[in-house]
Parts: structure tokens; C-alpha cells; sequence
């Protein structure tokens, strides 16, 4: 754009600081600059780029000798790792070295890491500026040690990356909830961009489907399906060259006998959704209970009749007195309290 619309740009913005009461320091400000340096980044119309001289920094970084040293440079590392795709999968070798615990053993696979992430960081991809017109695209993927996401938009030009490495208890997973995890791990790392605008997510599996085929999901993939609720996203699955994804079936993607979990999620949705049919297949109206007949039903329970017993002598029952009993009996003594007996 031309000199003028920067100029009426800028107005825009001094007025606005006016009206908040803020002041500014002329020193610290650049004004009327194709780029600037901010906070370790260099920022220009293009997007937002990793600042030459932090780069030229891991580019002479000695190869670390100690833990300490190895700490720093996966601290600059980790600054920039929003730059670099798979970060926590290429920084793993070196993140197992900090662990309490373990002994530094620099081995080629930490060769291997250091070259790679330093390489990485030098020719890092300049990430581009949201466009609110533009629709944003969320790609998210899950292998055996890493949750990784992608998010772009329509046009091509990336926003940022995401990576983490997964827990003991994740690495336990089975794919399905793996893949499953990365999606809300995803939503939940670029929330500022994607809450409230219409979104495209593209998953590798059909984990998402799986989860959405259920009516009433319970535990840790409610949780989940919680999250995703608060989203508007449009769920698409790539082919196998393109993402590596099944088909979109709706089932479970993991095999049967691989992951006890999804077998008991999955039995559980099946009986409630048998039980729903047979419920709308076979409607019955309730039939109208008089009390007289209410006084017969409870005199042929025996726990009700033991309770009734009790009441009527002023008994209140010690707790090895219902221990051996069933659950109703124990249920009734825990409200004994509130228990009346009439007529």
C-alpha cells in the first residue's frame, strides 16, 4: 500500500491509544517500517519470520555437554517450535536426556536430533497472518510418541504448527484415542483462532466419526465431545495418499481385541441404543398403581419388611447389621433419618 494509507493507518492507531490513556516511549517506537524486530520475531506484511540473529544464535550453538547446556538450547528451541512442524518428535531424544533420573549419554540419536532442530530453526518457514475472510483449515495427526496439528487456511499459507509429546499413560493409547486426543488437543492449542468462525478439520483417521455415531458417550469421551461441541468445524477425511486416513466408516477404527476400552465404550453405546429401539418399538402407558395394591408389593419385599420392623421398634440398625445385606437395604439405612412408616 501507499505512503498516504500508512499515514491514515497510523492515525488510526495514535487515536485509538489516546482514547485508552495510554502513553508510548518515542524511543522503543518504529514507525513507517517495511519490518521490525518484536519479541524475537521479525514481523512484515508477509507474516510473522524467526529473528536472523536469535537464528544465527542455534546456528553456532555448541553441541551441548551437560544437562544445563542442553536445557538452554531446547529453551530457545522451544520459543520458536510453533515454526517448526514435528517438533516434539525431533526433540525427543534430547527431552528424554533431562528427565530425572537419567544419565547423559550423548548417543547418535541425540546427534541426529540436535542437527535436525538446528537445521530447522535456521530455515524456518515464515508463518502467515489470519485472514478473517479467508476459511481456516486444521490438519492434526498422532503417531506413537506425538500429537502434531497443522493450521492454515484456504489459500495455502500456514498459520502455525503444534506438536506435543504424549504422556507414559497416552503412549498406552490405541490409535483411536490417539487420534481422538490430537484433535482436542489441537482445538484446544489454536482456540483463539478457530473459536467462533467456521472451520475445516481434516483428520487422518476415523476416530472423529467413531465418536460422533455415539448418542450418549460417557467418561473421558464425553470430556471430549464437550470440547468439540464448542467448536463449528466441518469434519473431512482425506484420502490414504494424501493423509494416510481409512476410510470414513462409522466404527470403531482400532481392531477387534486391540483396546479393551473402545470394546467397552462401544458395547455400552450398542445396549443403549437395543435398548432405545426396543423402548420406541414397544411403547406402553403405565398402568394406574392404587395404594392397597402398593401395601402388598411392599409386604412381600423382605428388605422393605425388615426396614418396617425396625421403625416400628425405635431400632436404629448398626452398620454389621446391613453389612452382609443388599444394596436397597443398605441404601434405606443410609436415609434413616428420613424414613417414616404410615398406615
Amino acid at each position: 500500500k501507499d505512503f498516504q494509507t500508512a499515514l491514515g493507518n497510523l492515525r488510526g492507531v495514535f487515536t485509538a491509544i489516546r482514547h485508552a490513556n495510554l502513553r508510548l516511549h518515542p524511543r522503543k517506537c518504529h514507525l513507517l517500517r517495511r519490518e521490525t524486530a518484536f519479541l524475537g520475531h521479525v514481523i512484515s506484511e508477509r507474516g510473522v519470520a524467526t529473528d536472523p540473529a536469535k537464528v544465527t544464535a542455534v546456528k553456532e550453538w555448541p553441541e551441548p555437554a551437560n544437562i544445563r547446556q542442553l536445557r538452554s538450547f531446547l529453551g530457545l528451541a522451544s520459543y520458536y517450535r510453533r515454526f517448526v512442524q514435528d517438533f516434539a518428535t525431533i526433540a525427543s531424544p534430547l527431552h528424554r536426556l533431562t528427565q530425572k533420573g537419567q544419565a547423559f549419554v550423548w548417543d547418535s540419536d541425540c546427534e541426529r536430533a540436535f542437527a535436525t532442530l538446528r537445521a530447522a530453526l535456521t530455515s524456518a518457514p515464515v508463518l502467515g497472518f489470519p485472514d478473517p475472510k479467508e476459511t481456516f483449515v486444521l490438519d492434526t495427526d498422532a503417531s506413537d510418541v506425538e500429537l502434531g496439528a497443522v493450521l492454515s487456511q484456504v489459500g495455502g499459507h500456514v498459520i502455525g504448527y503444534f506438536s506435543r509429546s504424549l504422556s507414559r499413560a497416552e503412549r498406552n493409547y490405541c490409535v483411536t484415542r490417539r487420534e481422538l486426543l490430537a484433535v482436542v488437543a489441537a482445538l484446544k492449542h489454536f482456540r483463539p483462532y478457530l473459536y467462533g468462525q467456521r472451520f475445516q478439520l481434516r483428520t487422518d483417521h476415523t476416530s472423529l466419526t467413531w465418536l460422533l455415531s455415539f448418542k450418549e458417550p460417557e467418561g473421558q469421551l464425553a470430556r471430549w465431545l464437550e470440547v468439540l461441541q464448542t467448536f463449528d468445524f466441518e469434519a473431512r477425511h482425506r484420502a490414504g495418499r494424501l493423509h494416510g486416513n481409512a476410510d470414513a466408516l462409522s466404527r470403531r477404527p482400532c481392531s477387534e481385541g486391540e483396546c479393551r476400552f473402545c470394546e467397552r465404550i462401544e458395547a455400552r453405546g450398542n445396549a443403549k441404543a437395543q435398548l432405545a429401539a426396543v423402548c420406541a418399538a414397544r411403547p406402553q402407558v403405565l398402568q394406574e398403581v392404587d395404594e392397597q395394591q402398593v401395601r402388598v408389593e411392599q409386604s412381600r419385599d423382605s428388605t422393605l419388611c425388615q426396614v418396617a420392623e425396625w421403625l416400628r421398634s425405635g431400632h436404629r440398625p448398626q452398620w454389621a447389621e446391613v453389612s452382609d445385606g443388599d444394596r436397597e437395604l443398605k441404601a434405606l439405612v443410609s436415609q434413616w433419618g428420613s424414613l417414616v412408616e404410615r398406615d
